[in-house]
């Protein structure tokens, strides 16, 4: 397993197009691992006081349409 700092280094030497390529390849992981996170979340209810306020918000006439 490699440390961060090694995997600083190797990203740093990546040549131009590598790079783009790696900078793709974990915008994509990045994603993924937010929106598991995410329904996580959602699952264990922790966002549920928000949606809630939200939705009291909007009824109470403080949202405006987009």
């Amino acid at each position: 397993m490699l440390t961060i700092k090694e995997l600083e280094r190797a990203v740093s030497s990546l040549p131009r197009e590598e790079l783009a390529r790696f900078r793709e390849w974990f915008d994509e992981f990045d994603a993924k691992a937010w929106d598991k996170q995410l329904e996580a979340d959602v699952k264990a209810g922790k966002l549920n006081k928000i949606a809630d306020e939200a939705i009291r918000d909007y009824r109470a006439g403080k949202a405006k349409e987009l």
